[in-house]
């Protein structure tokens, strides 16, 4: 018997669910799921157009280029925290040495002219969309500035260039990870304010719907 994960059917409904719950107005996603955003849409202007307008139309957020940044180790695949080769991805609390060596190992191809062509060229054409998201740069100026160098050279340029972007974020990072009463000052703080904005979202729905306790 084939076993179908659950969560492919219930991950769209529960963010469909927080988006409309907390009434947000903006979300900013990956281009993966612009299907679950689209059923946010249509929901919450279902319920206002049947009872009262409540929720707001959620827009999207999705980089023309960021939508989907690939996988290090396999282009052909998004980058993403679930799998489970550590060398696929670049977390921010990354030392600059494991950024230095995923940088180093990921996989591109036997050209070694740096060209940004997702559909010929995913691995390196990755590497040059990383750079020109962290720099400013659009991805040909990103090519035009490193006519001359290999792969390999780009490789430990876009390295240097990663770490430099996430050491102050690092940083920050591990020092409130070291300020535990703090952080769970924070925690507390969220959740209560998160639960009073829930509850009230709800009271509204039940009253629109005619539903009273």
């Amino acid at each position: 018997m084939t076993e179908i994960p659950l969560g492919l059917y219930l991950y769209p409904v529960l963010q469909v669910a927080d988006i409309l719950l907390y009434k947000s107005n903006c979300v900013p996603v990956g281009d993966d799921q612009l299907p679950h955003m689209n059923f946010a849409k249509h929901l919450s202007s279902k319920f206002n157009n049947t009872f009262s307008k409540i929720f707001p139309i959620p827009e999207t957020i999705c980089n023309e280029f960021s939508g989907r940044i690939k996988s290090l180790r396999n282009p052909e695949k998004k980058m993403s925290k679930s799998e489970l080769d550590m060398k696929s991805r670049i977390e921010i609390i990354d030392s600059a040495d494991e950024i230095r060596l995923k940088c180093k190992r990921a996989v591109t191809d036997m050209i070694s002219e740096v060209t940004f062509d997702p559909i010929s060229r995913p691995g390196v054409s990755n590497l040059v969309l990383i750079y020109s998201l962290i720099s400013g740069l659009t991805p040909e100026q990103v090519c035009e500035q490193s006519v001359g160098l290999d792969t390999g050279k780009f490789k430990l340029l876009l390295s240097d260039l990663v770490v430099e972007h996430f050491k102050p974020i690092r940083e920050e990072v591990m020092r409130l990870m070291n300020e535990d009463l703090y952080l769970h000052q924070v925690l507390s703080e969220g959740s209560n304010k998160a639960l009073q904005i829930a509850e009230n979202t709800m009271n509204e729905v039940y009253e629109a719907i005619g539903f009273k306790f």
